[in-house]
């Protein structure tokens, strides 16, 4: 299996990368300053954008398409996404590229249903777990943040871990040093924006990942002395075949998509990236877009994002193998197979140093930008799910958003001093990565149903994910055992118990759902119990924040008529998208291929590249472009006010990338008074 962790000794042998880590954090100031900088052009009529806390945790749920789009793809970019992604199609070929990318697509459309109806049902949630705690009560709500809280601490460690092994192998950087320098930077502009600096980082990383991948592509693909060439490419590949032929795939080739193991971890994937989803940090970007822009933002996201293990994997991973036995190429050996080095190697022997530099770049990209999006999501888990709920009922604005910094800190030191720990032992990243699905996707189907099927009880949200949990782990063991007669690491790790485990977790959840709610009685919940249970925030404590802005922030609370009729037709166009999509990824075009047994041909190799160029490009202008297209004004009048010093701000600029689809709507000041006293 491959993994994420990289050695934890001496860098990569050949030219090394000469920098530090802290050559690479100037990027977070970057976005620590335009958050900054920005505050008045991001403004109402009435006075400067203010850190509130309504827009450090949702950006007052005006994100739009394109910044939605690059959030999701940041969201999936992990250095998993990077490293694994490049393993597999080493070791098992285009096929290993492929379902990949495939296998961790179709949840992001799926997500997209649940994303809409997260906006229709409850328009002013801060958080998804808000919604469990009015619709299931104190148990329910527990429930979900157990969850939520078991992939949010892998995922941070993972990203921790994953993050500094590469900086130690790339610079010789002790890995401890790596997992407690790699957070600082993110947690400072975490605490300058909030949500939105998340955002602009996804936006920024992603970017600069897009650049790199296509720096590869032009590299391995046209320019490179070792490489060059698609042709050059496919005769190495099926020379490669003779000295280590693929057990299980067509004819032991790497150029088919006939490959036994490959769709086997392909279906490990799948069912572990959609415990992912339980993620809270995926559903607090929903909940930030605007109600229009949600179901084109997953849909382009999801597209776009398969890219990057698409090209990436095509690239450096058929390139490492096709460069094994030329004395540029390290010969990978089974340990390195395992660490995730394929990329790396790859990288170094077709691009020198600057490989080098191409691979901390992007892994560095990768994990801020990550790490970030946790925090902030954890942040609000304990800010309105912990503290607001429980501890302080009636706490202020200024009082949540003092507990989210906190939260902030808080979370960051104990993901690093768990990180440290992993470090010092024997369990790699990857393993705890294609585990995860095992302890968490089991509540797939419970969260999915809080916004989906009403029907759904307070005894399944409590039993179903428990026994869930329960039956997979047993599974997982058992197959490990009666397969190969121990339970260790290296078996539990074994392809078949990661299949069993991972695919019972997800399919149990459903069925316990099912069982529980239909024996105990099915609910019959009233939707508009989470529109009057979830309430935007009084702010009127934080200093600077004017009563129309504090007026907009509560027109967030309800939809319009038309934004709610949208959001309808939204949720059974993203049900047949995410239908067609699914059977397109998964089943249309790759099973006919898998069933032929066909081993691409010359000219099909050179359409198959050609295909990784267009996604690529596309990907990466569609990401690039659109947000700012549709912050065009915005970026217009932050150059004339900021930079040439053009007049003042003007009130609401239309189009503008954090402006509120409901700030039309919004009442006149002092005409409206809330029951809790907020405006």
């Amino acid at each position: 299996m491959a993994s994420t962790a990289l050695p934890q000794g001496n860098p990569l042998p050949g030219p090394q990368f000469s920098g530090t880590a802290e050559s690479l954090p100037s990027q977070q100031a970057v976005v620590m300053a335009l958050s900054w900088a920005s505050a008045p052009c991001l403004h109402l009529e009435c006075g400067n954008e203010v850190q509130g806390s309504e827009m450090f945790m949702t950006a007052k749920r005006s994100v739009k398409t394109g910044l939605v789009a690059s959030a999701v793809v940041s969201s999936w970019t992990i250095a998993a996404t990077l490293l694994t992604s490049s393993t597999w199609c080493f070791e098992y070929g285009v096929a290993g590229a492929y379902y990949y990318g495939a296998g961790a697509s179709v949840q992001i459309f799926v997500f997209a249903v649940a994303a809409i109806e997260l906006k229709r049902r409850a328009p002013g949630a801060h958080t998804f777990l808000e919604v469990s705690r009015v619709r299931y009560g104190k148990a329910g709500h527990a429930v979900f943040i157990i969850y939520s809280t078991i992939y949010a601490l892998i995922n941070c460690v993972n990203i921790l871990v994953g993050g500094s092994a590469v900086f130690t192998a790339l610079t010789g950087m002790n890995v401890i040093a790596g997992v407690w320098l790699l957070p600082v930077g993110v947690v400072i502009y975490t605490l300058t924006g909030g949500i939105k600096a998340t955002i602009l980082t996804d936006y920024s990383h992603t970017i600069i990942i897009y650049a790199m991948v296509l720096a590869g592509l032009f590299v391995t693909y046209t320019s490179s002395d070792l490489l060059g060439s698609p042709d050059k490419v496919y005769d190495l590949l099926r020379e490669a075949t003779k000295s280590a032929p693929v057990s299980g795939n067509a004819g032991g080739e790497y150029l088919t998509m006939r490959s036994q193991d490959g769709v086997l971890l392909g279906v490990v994937f799948w069912c572990a990236v959609f415990g992912t989803t339980i993620d809270v940090q995926l559903f607090q970007k929903a909940i930030t877009a605007d109600p229009a822009s949600t179901l084109p933002g997953y849909m382009i996201g999801g597209l776009s994002w398969f890219s990057i293990p698409f090209c990436l994997a095509t690239t450096f991973g058929l390139a490492a193998r096709a460069m094994q036995g030329l004395p540029e190429m390290h010969t990978l050996t089974a340990t390195d197979i395992s660490q995730g080095l394929a990329l790396p190697y790859a990288a170094q022997a077709l691009m020198g140093t600057g490989g080098a530099v191409f691979v901390l770049i992007m892994v560095f990209m990768a994990c801020t930008a990550g790490f970030s999006a946790d925090i902030v999501s954890i942040a609000a888990v304990f800010t309105y799910d912990v503290y607001g709920a429980y501890i302080n009922p009636k706490s202020s604005g200024g009082q949540l958003v003092r507990m989210s910094h906190y939260a902030v800190i808080g979370w960051s030191v104990c993901m690093a001093i768990i990180a440290t720990g992993i470090t010092r032992t024997t369990i790699g990243v990857n393993y705890l990565v294609t585990c995860i699905g095992v302890f968490t996707s089991c509540a797939v189907w419970p969260i999915y149903c809080t916004v989906l099927w009403k029907r759904q009880n307070k005894i399944a949200i409590i039993v179903a994910p428990t026994l869930g949990s329960i039956t997979a782990i047993a599974c997982w063991l058992g197959s490990a055992y009666a397969l190969y007669g121990s339970v260790t690491v290296a078996t539990t790790s074994e392809i078949l118990p990661l299949v069993v485990g991972n695919a019972v977790s997800l399919i149990s959840g459903a069925l316990f759902s099912i069982i529980c709610t239909f024996v105990f009685g099915p609910d019959d919940f009233d939707w508009t119990l989470l529109q009057t249970g979830i309430r935007i925030i009084d702010d009127s404590d934080i200093k600077g924040l004017t009563e129309e802005q504090l007026a907009q922030q509560l027109a967030g609370e309800t939809l319009t008529p038309e934004t709610e009729r949208s959001l309808k037709r939204g949720k059974f166009t993203a049900i047949i998208m995410a239908t067609v999509l699914c059977a397109i990824f998964v089943i249309i075009f790759p099973m006919p291929m898998y069933g032929s047994d066909y081993v691409f041909s010359k000219p099909f190799f050179r359409f198959w590249v050609a295909l990784t160029f267009i996604w690529a490009f596309g990907a990466a202008l569609t990401i690039t472009i659109m947000p700012l297209w549709e912050g065009r004004k915005t970026i217009n009048m932050f150059f004339s006010t900021m930079i040439l010093g053009r007049g003042k701000p003007r009130s609401v600029i239309e189009g503008q990338a954090f402006q509120t689809s409901e700030s039309a709507a919004v009442v006149e000041v002092g005409e409206t008074k809330r029951a809790d006293g907020g405006i």
